[in-house]
């Protein structure tokens, strides 16, 4: 079966490699940014992406969720990454940031073979349900 080109370049997907006896290896953004949004879930201080997506959320939801609060710029082989994250009551929000910097451009960068530019960080808020706990304490 032959592919035929429309002419039509799509933005929310790319080519990441080309072999002629093998075909072609296509990354949806999409799948970046998922990638993106499981790393920093997974840095100790982050309590979700901004939307309030949950790690409990997306286990009953499904994985397409991992992309809220996620935005991926794909330019030839590099990528920009942009973040809304609330943070854990309690942690140093540029320790957090760091970590969280660090994780999404590795697992990037070790799952799809491109250069990740930049992984800029918004923090959209603090969880406030122990931060609640705390002040009810005191």
């Amino acid at each position: 079966m032959r592919k035929v080109d429309t002419g039509k370049t799509r933005t929310d997907r790319y080519t990441i490699r080309r072999d002629v006896d093998l075909g072609e290896i296509i990354i949806s953004e999409e799948v970046v940014a998922i990638i993106a949004g499981l790393a920093a879930t997974e840095v100790e201080g982050v309590e979700s992406m901004a939307g309030n997506i949950t790690k409990e959320l997306v286990a009953r939801l499904g994985m397409s969720y991992l992309s809220h609060g996620v935005k991926v710029h794909v330019q030839e082989n590099s990528v920009t990454v942009d973040l809304a994250l609330i943070l854990k009551y309690g942690y140093a929000i540029p320790d957090v940031s760091k970590n969280v910097q660090e994780k999404v451009k590795s697992a990037i960068e070790t799952m799809t073979g491109l250069t990740v530019d930049d992984v800029n960080i918004t923090i959209a808020g603090i969880g406030t349900e122990k931060a609640k706990q705390v002040n009810a304490n005191e």
